[in-house]
């Protein structure tokens, strides 16, 4: 049950006078007559909790209105983890107003301090406003504010989602690079143990200066060779591979398995290194080529952590044009790239999906906000792989996912469509889906305001969205002005 108030009613009762004079401190209720503030502390039931004591759960019933004239009532959800919905201080009225559309506590409300409040059951509400005619303006004004503050505090509860969404994605896509640039990191400090060790074993060798010679120009046609060499498919570095192992075993070398996979890569072919023993004995083969194998090696490593870390510097500058850093809130705005932008910053949920881009090479530049406008994308683009993760793969084993977004011009206007080819949304919801609060996700999944935030970004610039969803396929059009000197 909601407020156990047996639970909290004071041992000995406050004085009337007492209770009047603290029902001066309660906002909402300043300046009201002393004969309806004794009305009121006549009337209401007192109650005292402790810090820490549970007063409702989330989902039970509303049914008193709450003054607050000492300490603070904290309502916060649970279904995802704890989060602060709501605070109550003192001189507040809270719980069910009169009007109040409220049937249910939105979260778990427990005392945060020491508490004295004074409540009043539903039931009382007629008689209240007929004893107090200035309750009822009184009420609705508190109304207003407690609205406002409410959906202040969920559009910053759907920002942080997205942020966390964000994070999330983008973690994602730098855990494979980095990952991949430590362990180039890692293979190049073992080369460059290997090649310290072999530099050694190279001077005991002795060679004549006719011998580096013809080692060098050997090293340089084999590279040539091999970078005109186009066969470079499994099946045939596999096979040069074998051959390549099988010349070195031929030769007594014992490590074969250390040298032949890298040349193998390279383009070397096994007679490439008949030319090797004209010049050098066999000793001198294993070392030459070994060093030449390391060296291959710290190549491809090398190279590895210059993917990986251009790959990291790409997601950062994806990050800079998503989120328009260290520039001013106006901009002219590239529109197709800031889509390209939101397309890479949601990379890791795109893999099995197909994506189809369509874009007009002569679109003009907007003036624009453009982060918010990537906010709208991201928004759009995320409803979409949303609807393609819930087709049934069992009833629809071939299904593919496909992502279209296209931007061109339509007269005076930039037109963005968002497509893909989830299930339809039902005719009697699409009216509805721009609505704050309306959401077709499961609880706790999401708090419907994000399509309501992108239609609010789009009038910002003076633009218009709608959506069309039939025979398998759903879009999201956005149409903005390419003159902005109307737009703000």
């Amino acid at each position: 049950m909601p407020i156990d108030i047996a639970a909290h009613i004071p041992v000995t009762l406050t004085p009337v006078p007492v209770i009047m004079e603290a029902l001066q401190k309660i906002a909402p209720l300043q300046g009201l007559p002393a004969e309806d503030r004794e009305w009121l502390a006549r009337h209401g039931q007192e109650i005292r909790a402790k810090a820490g004591d549970i007063l409702f759960e989330e989902g039970e019933p509303a049914e008193h209105l709450m003054l607050i004239l000492k300490g603070e009532v904290h309502v916060r959800r649970t279904r995802n983890g704890p989060m602060a919905l709501f605070i109550g201080r003192s001189g507040q009225m809270t719980g069910l107003l009169p009007y109040s559309r409220m049937v249910s506590y939105g979260g778990q409300g427990f005392a945060a301090q020491d508490v004295w409040a004074i409540l009043y059951p539903k039931s009382l509400f007629p008689d209240m406003m007929a004893a107090i005619p200035s309750f009822g303006q009184r009420v609705v004004a508190t109304l207003l504010d407690r609205v406002r503050e409410v959906t202040r505090i969920e559009q910053q509860s759907e920002k942080l989602t997205a942020l966390g969404k964000l994070a999330g994605n983008l973690a994602h896509e730098l855990n494979n690079p980095s990952s991949a640039a430590q362990r180039a990191a890692s293979g190049i400090l073992t080369e460059l143990r290997t090649v310290s060790d072999g530099r050694l074993r190279l001077v005991s060798l002795c060679l004549t200066p006719d011998q580096v010679r013809s080692i060098e120009a050997w090293e340089r046609d084999v590279r040539a060779r091999a970078q005109q060499s186009d066969d470079t498919s499994q099946a045939s570095v596999t096979l040069r591979e074998d051959q390549i192992a099988e010349w070195i075993a031929d030769h007594g070398f014992p490590e074969a398995w250390q040298i032949a996979p890298e040349l193998a890569e390279l383009g070397v072919e096994a007679s490439d290194l008949d030319p090797l023993v004209d010049f050098l004995s066999e000793p001198a083969i294993h070392v030459v080529l070994d060093q030449f194998a390391s060296a291959l090696r710290a190549e491809h490593y090398a190279q590895a952590m210059l993917n990986s870390t251009g790959r990291i510097f790409d997601l950062i500058s994806a990050i800079k044009t998503y989120s328009y850093m260290d520039r001013a809130p106006i901009l002219e705005i590239d529109v197709a790239a800031g889509l390209d932008a939101t397309l890479q910053m949601l990379g890791s949920r795109l893999a099995s999906i197909t994506i189809v881009r369509e874009y007009d090479p002569e679109l003009p530049t907007i003036s624009a906000y453009g982060s918010e406008l990537n906010q709208v994308w991201t928004v759009l683009i995320e409803n979409a792989l949303d609807a393609m993760a819930r087709v049934d793969r069992n009833a629809h084993p071939d299904y593919m996912g496909c992502l279209r977004v296209a931007c061109r011009l339509e007269a005076d206007m930039i037109l963005v469509e968002v497509w893909n080819n989830g299930p339809d949304i039902p005719k009697d919801l699409q009216d509805r889906i721009f609505e704050p609060f309306f959401t077709t996700k499961a609880p706790g999944q999401g708090l419907g305001l994000g399509l309501d935030n992108a239609m609010r970004i789009v009038r910002k610039h003076r633009g218009h969205i709608s959506v069309r969803s039939e025979d398998g396929s759903t879009c999201f059009r956005v149409r903005l002005p390419i003159n902005q000197l109307q737009a703000y």
